[in-house]
């Protein structure tokens, strides 16, 4: 179908005072006012929250003669979908090493990461189904930037007020058994940053407002793009939020952060297609680096390079990773599992006083392992086989939003190896998504 021929189509569904209009609030609402869902203690929550308005409008929209457009290569992402319900059947096999435990317990977690999966996939539709008329292209990209600063924002916060912490309206509501739970924390309870020792003292690595450190980590690499081109009108400034930005990137001791921004770079230099462009980011970020390394910064980077801790943890997981996928290669197990003990005693364990000692979550240390363990080589084939199809599709995009949405999916298949998608940082990778799939289908440049 033409570009041309999907406008006409666009401006026919808004005619007539826009009976059929899908209104922007709710992704808009979403995006702009993330800062306030995380205060309030909602955090990942609000997708499924969102997801149903969406629902219902794109159904009001369909009734009244405007049809839901899918994403190109979508079936790809259906049959992901399939096999997630379907290695549900797996839920109750108790792999080797691991701790055994009733399927009906591992339920809840299987429950959230499919309601998670579901809403995102609205989340896709909804976006792409937007016309520029109603969200403009623009508007996304400033969003998503905003979304980069609140990032920073809050890597500023993590390090210098690092044991910042509040009660959240939705945490007061819940029962304490469960609000106590350390992945309910995540959610409800807003803070600044994980005190964690990783360089031989416990110190503040930030989180705000994504939970995690390494959630932190994976959406500042995945919407630095977006902000550079929603910027570009503003280069002291944006200059200025990137120098800052440096201090909570090295603070965090994040190398996967490290690692990706460096995928980022170079792919971006690589899309370029000239040897001048290439050779001047090469050398602007080999001066960055020298920057760093010459500051006060350069002893925390030198001290994280010299203490890696959690490789003999993560090579320990990656191996029962892969062991449960030759296993059960076709459906995987359904869900996460946990280690009976360490990597070097089962005589340790959790306990009412620390929930997580000695055990670790097989598929917890990245998405590949957890795609590869939980939903086997058909779920990993096919959540990859998406992403990759979209990359192909769109491959000819070369304006400043579709090399910065592509950098992002990108970016994102590095991190798979050490951080888990759900839920902010796969939000982020379908709307680059999207951004791709309303590009090919509308005349322009947004920027």
């Amino acid at each position: 179908m033409s570009s041309a021929h999907l406008a006409a189509r666009a401006a026919a569904y808004t005619r007539e005072g826009g009976e059929t209009a899908l209104p922007a609030w709710p992704l808009a609402g979403l995006l702009l006012l993330y800062p306030l869902w995380w205060a309030l203690g909602l955090g990942v929550l609000i997708f499924p929250i969102m997801a149903a308005p969406m629902v219902v409008l794109l159904i009001r929209g369909a009734a009244r003669g405007r049809p839901v457009q899918m994403p190109p290569g979508f079936a790809w992402w259906l049959v992901f979908l399939a096999v997630v319900v379907i290695s549900v059947g797996a839920l109750g096999a108790d792999p080797a090493g691991t701790v055994p435990e009733r399927a009906g317990a591992r339920v809840v977690g299987v429950a959230f990461r499919l309601a998670q999966y579901l809403s995102l996939t609205v989340l896709l539709v909804y976006a792409g189904n937007l016309t520029e008329r109603e969200l403009p292209r623009r508007r996304l990209i400033n969003l998503l930037g905003w979304l980069f600063v609140v990032t920073v924002a809050g890597g500023l916060l993590g390090v210098f007020a690092g044991h910042f912490a509040f009660t959240s309206p939705v945490e007061m509501i819940l029962p304490h058994g469960v609000r106590s739970r350390g992945f309910v924390q995540s959610m409800v309870h807003p803070y600044a940053a994980q005190i964690m020792d990783v360089v031989g003292e416990s110190r503040p690595r930030p989180a705000a407002p994504w939970g995690y450190t390494n959630t932190w980590g994976n959406n500042f690499c995945l919407l630095a793009g977006f902000f550079l081109v929603a910027a570009r009108r503003h280069r002291v400034l944006a200059a200025l939020c990137l120098l800052v930005s440096l201090v909570p990137v090295v603070e965090s001791l994040n190398r996967g952060l490290w690692i990706g921004l460096g995928v980022s770079v170079l792919y971006l230099a690589l899309r370029s297609g000239r040897i001048l462009p290439l050779l001047g980011v090469v050398g602007a970020s080999a001066l960055l680096v020298l920057v760093i390394l010459v500051s006060p910064l350069g002893a925390t980077v030198s001290a994280r390079l010299d203490n890696g801790k959690s490789d003999g943890v993560r090579s320990f997981l990656v191996g029962l990773a892969l062991e449960g996928a030759v296993h059960s290669p076709i459906i995987g197990y359904g869900s996460t599992r946990t280690t009976i003990g360490g990597r070097n005693s089962i005589a340790v364990g959790e306990s009412s006083a620390c929930e997580r000692c000695g055990n670790f979550t097989v598929g917890g240390n990245g998405q590949l392992w957890q795609l590869l363990y939980a939903h086997g080589l058909t779920g990993t084939i096919a959540y990859f086989g998406f992403f990759g199809y979209g990359l192909w599709r769109f491959r000819r995009d070369r304006t400043p939003s579709g090399l910065a949405a592509s950098c992002a999916i990108v970016a994102s298949f590095s991190a798979t190896l050490w951080y888990n998608a759900l839920v902010t940082p796969l939000a982020f990778m379908f709307l680059a998504y999207a951004l791709l799939w309303r590009n090919e289908t509308l005349e322009g440049d947004p920027t």
